[in-house]
């Protein structure tokens, strides 16, 4: 696992309690294209019961306010999934 997949893989857990995450690193398949020179791409999977009650919009605007340090240098794109324990 990557620094940069172990740092989104801690802010996750850390910022949203999540018990669940899966980082999948898509860099490799997006090599060339000019926005992948600031950063990495990734899918993530995160579940957290701080996402109960909450639209998908809400629920993914927690996962870019934890990762929002990162977003400017790190990451440049990010693949959503977002559950509850329940919904997993």
């Amino acid at each position: 696992m990557s620094e940069r997949t172990q740092m989104i893989e801690r802010r996750l857990r850390e910022e949203l309690a999540a018990v669940r995450v899966e980082i999948v690193d898509e860099s490799a398949q997006h090599a060339g294209h000019e926005g992948s020179k600031q950063g990495g791409h990734f899918a993530v999977t995160v579940v957290s019961s701080r996402f109960d009650g909450l639209s998908a919009l809400q629920r993914h605007r927690l996962v870019y306010a934890a990762l929002e340090r990162m977003l400017k240098t790190d990451v440049h794109a990010l693949s959503i999934r977002a559950l509850t324990p329940t919904e997993s």
